[in-house]
């Protein structure tokens, strides 16, 4: 398991306080898996900004998405962005 994959899945447990109670993984979708709300989608992007600074701008990223796109989004999707961002 990435570094990033686990700093994600340790904030989204902490965001649902629910952990170990839904199983996370890069597979797992924010909006059908993991039942996200918006206002929990934007804390934890909130939280993720706050964890990596500057270098990944998740505004941006999502701007670009459909709302199809944004309720299938995944886990791993959000984990290969991050990645993309620090190693750029």
């Amino acid at each position: 398991m990435s570094d990033t994959l686990t700093k994600l899945i340790g904030i989204i447990e902490s965001l649902t306080e629910e952990e170990g109670l839904i199983p996370v993984t890069e597979e797992s979708a924010f909006g059908n898996d993991l039942e996200l709300e918006s206002i929990e989608l934007v804390t934890l992007f909130e939280r993720v900004q706050k964890e990596y600074g500057d270098r990944v701008d998740f505004v941006k990223w999502l701007s670009g998405k459909d709302f199809s796109e944004l309720n299938s989004l995944t886990v791993g999707d959000v984990v290969e962005y991050i990645d993309q961002c620090l190693t750029s």
